[in-house]
Parts: C-alpha cells; structure tokens; sequence
C-alpha cells in the first residue's frame, strides 16, 4: 500500500511528461462525461461573472471547490469506479468549509499582487492616457508597465506553487488551509525541474488546443485535471 509522504517526494524530470500521458489514460476512461462536466463548470463560471464584482470574486474563492470534487472523480476512476456529474460538486460535502480558505486564501494573494503591480505602473501610465504626455513620459509609462508585469509573474509564480496540490491535500490528507499552501508549495520548489517540462509541454498542447476555436480545450481541460491527480500521487505517495 502506497504511503503518504507529507513533505512531498522528488521526483525524474521525466515524470512530467508522464503526468499528462497518466492524464490522458484517465481522462479516456470516461471522455464523454469529462467533457459534460467540463462544460458545466464552464457555464458556471460564465454565469458567476455576470454578477459584478460578487461573481469573480466567487469563481476564484469556488475554484478549489470545483477542482476538489473533480480529483475526487479521478480518485473514483483510479479504484475501478465510475466518474459521475455530480463529482463536480463533492467538493461541497467534502471539506467545503477549508476549500473555501484556501480559494480566499488565493483571493487575498491575487489583490495584493495586482496592488503591487498598480502601484508600480505609478502616475505616469494615467498621465499617458491623458493625452498629454511627452516621448520621455511615453517610455517611462512603458518601462512601468514591463516592471509591472515581471513583478507580477514574480509574485504569481510563489502563490501558484502553493495553490497547485492545495485541493487533494485538503480533500485527501485532510489538511488545514495553511498546512495544504506549504506542502504545496514545498512539493512544487523540490519537483521545479519536472514541472518545467511539465509546463512547457502543456503551454505547447495549450496553443494548439486554442487553434479550432478553443475546442481542445474540451479535452485538455479534463486531461490537465487528471494530471493534476495523477501529480499528487506521484510526489506525496511512496
């Protein structure tokens, strides 16, 4: 029997590659449902965001929610079960109440970030806007803007390593909010070079998935989320 590993196990560069294959063999399992589900959630994020302000704020704090109930279906498929519609919403029987922390959690990062950012944009992107800026305010503007953005991927980076295995390890291992952050994030600094190749591949797969009208992304979406799962069992399992 397989034993869990709190602090996250380091793992081949090669792994990463095979994350998204074991992704794929779980998402072929059942592709039909995966989509329908994927297709709600979407809906659900659409109709979210037509509520101002309330309804972004509620995709991103649910988002942990949403991604717990479908590791939950991929942990069904894995024990010869069957994944249903109705695993998007366990997410909300199990662990509801931590989940919700960890997406406010992420909430509170993502306002600090953009604060960050603003403020380093300063006054001269405003005074750009007006109309009424020289070639010297132009540049500036521009160099504030490029400032901005790498101090933003900076900041993003530490915030996405966290939130990364924060669902399964609150779900699964019963962890607090906080305790799911670090170990995520411990995993995630230990396994840097298996996730690069990770994340190059998939950035690949992104761009081709986007070119039919974003239609691949019908079957990259759940793929990514079963490899997500199959991440988590790779790292924190030995």
């Amino acid at each position: 029997m397989a034993e869990f590993v709190s602090a996250g196990r380091t793992v081949p560069a090669g792994n990463g590659w095979n994350w998204i294959v074991q992704g794929w063999e779980i998402f072929k399992r059942q592709p039909g449902i995966w989509i329908a589900l994927l297709v709600i959630y979407f809906v659900i994020v659409v109709v979210l965001a037509f509520i101002p302000v309330l309804g972004s704020l509620a995709n991103i704090a649910l988002g942990p929610v949403f991604t717990a109930g479908m590791l939950l279906g991929c942990r069904a498929l894995e024990q010869g079960g069957e994944l249903k519609v109705g695993h998007l919403f366990e997410g909300f029987r199990e662990r509801f109440g931590v989940l919700v922390k960890v997406g406010l959690l992420y909430l509170a990062a993502n306002v600090v970030i953009a604060l960050a950012a603003g403020l380093t944009m300063g006054a001269s992107v405003f005074r750009l806007m007006s109309g009424d800026a020289d070639i010297g305010e132009v540049i500036g503007a521009a160099m504030g803007l490029l400032l901005a953005a790498l101090i933003a991927l900076a900041l993003m980076l530490p915030v996405l390593m966290a939130i990364w295995f924060a669902p399964p390890l609150v779900v699964f291992n019963q962890l607090g909010a906080i305790d799911a952050l670090k170990a995520s994030f411990a995993a995630c600094l230990k396994n840097f070079v298996p996730f690069l190749v990770y994340g190059l591949i998939l950035l690949g797969m992104a761009i081709v998935a986007s070119i039919p009208f974003g239609l691949g992304w019908l079957v990259l979406g759940p793929v990514l989320v079963a490899s997500l799962y199959t991440a988590y069992r790779d790292i924190f399992f030995s």
